[in-house]
């Protein structure tokens, strides 16, 4: 995006100075969250097509609840084959604007028939899954966990890495690679990561008219709960994750 960076120590001050700002509107344990959004916008005059001479950092609060309307029930998502979120060579890859105006259309068909969200296959071969409006995925068969490689259409979230790594330490076998579309039918797990969302299990996916549907929910409670733990404090931060405000 051609956009300067603010520095690590110029960045964790704004959270935590925006963190106490608002510690009045922090929801109590178990009734939501204090979501917390950094946003960096070009701000200096410009008419044409170019980077920015100026942008502005900044960081917002807002209390919420679930993100999903189902709240802690299970998502039921409708794969898209016609409407595509990104394409190689594009800003994919990039938590911005470009990332999400692409799923709007797309979202509001989804919703309006039911469902919680779309899952998006890549828009060449038209065959291997990517990431949801929202969220990346994964899918577990036995012990290995399996999700998406990124490759410049999928966002590298926070939440998916943490889970990738709190997987391996739970002994699971963690797999980044092209996932075929057809492999939602022989798979025991289904669940959605990201920071919004948090860990959530889906227990449908509709594909050209059939419903996968999913029953397991063990291995995405397991991971959501450690994931927990170390946030909270219950449990050691041996990878130095948590910043105490």
């Amino acid at each position: 995006m051609c956009m300067p960076c603010p520095s690590i120590d110029q960045f964790l001050d704004a959270v935590k100075q925006t963190a106490l700002a608002n510690k009045r509107f922090i929801p109590p344990h178990g009734k939501g969250s204090l979501y917390i959004r950094p946003l960096l916008i070009g701000s200096g005059p410009i008419l044409g097509l170019a980077p920015a001479p100026e942008y502005t950092f900044l960081v917002y609060a807002c209390p919420v609840g679930n993100y999903f309307k189902e709240g802690t029930s299970s998502l039921n998502l409708y794969v898209e084959e016609d409407l595509h979120r990104a394409s190689r060579g594009g800003a994919g890859g990039v938590k911005s604007i470009t990332n999400y105006a692409p799923v709007l259309r797309a979202i509001k068909s989804a919703k309006d028939k039911g469902f919680s969200d779309v899952l998006y296959v890549d828009s060449i071969n038209k065959k291997y899954i990517e990431e949801v409006s929202s969220c990346n995925i994964f899918l577990v068969k036995g012990n290995i966990l399996s999700t998406p490689t990124t490759s410049g259409t999928i966002l590298e979230g926070v939440t998916r890495k943490s889970i990738m790594e709190i997987a391996h330490d739970l002994g699971y076998q963690v797999e980044e690679r092209l996932i075929e579309v057809e492999e939602l039918n022989n798979v025991d797990e289904v669940f959605c990561t990201g920071t919004a969302v948090g860990i959530a299990s889906v227990g449908s996916i509709t594909y050209k008219g059939k419903r996968i549907e999913y029953k397991e929910k063990l291995t995405s409670k397991k991971l959501c709960s450690r994931l927990i733990e170390i946030q909270r404090g219950i449990i050691e931060d041996k990878r130095d994750w948590i910043v105490e405000i």
